[in-house]
């Protein structure tokens, strides 16, 4: 079996919850698969969003594409990648504390993985 993004909509993940909504900016938006769309928060930390494959899954590798670094980049993404050992999941959960600005953006979450097993 190859790996593939399985963060993606087309996938069957979803953004189960967001700590915020913006009509223009919702939280689908970070794993759409689109590089031009993204999520932003409405203000205050801390914020979180949580994933759901909806299956289990076995990632080898999170890529995320975001604007919250606390030193500030005009105009570039903040890539953080992150290599993973036997990581098995079923959720994702991320918790943005603080950020440069009184705002955040997620613009992607990658992972690099297979579908283990369907849930029962």
């Amino acid at each position: 079996m190859r790996n593939i993004d399985v963060c993606l909509s087309s996938e069957g993940t979803e953004v189960i919850l967001a700590t915020s909504s913006d009509e223009k900016h919702p939280p689908e938006n970070i794993i759409d698969g689109n590089p031009e769309t993204f999520w932003t928060t409405t203000g205050m930390f801390p914020q979180e969003f949580i994933i759901c494959f909806h299956k289990h899954v076995r990632i080898e590798r999170l890529l995320i594409q975001s604007y919250f670094d606390l030193v500030h980049t005009e105009g570039q993404l903040q890539n953080e990648e992150i290599m993973v050992r036997d990581g098995h999941a079923t959720y994702l959960r991320f918790i943005i504390v603080s950020a440069f600005d009184h705002f955040a953006s997620v613009h992607s979450v990658s992972a690099e993985g297979i579908a283990v097993s369907n849930l029962s």
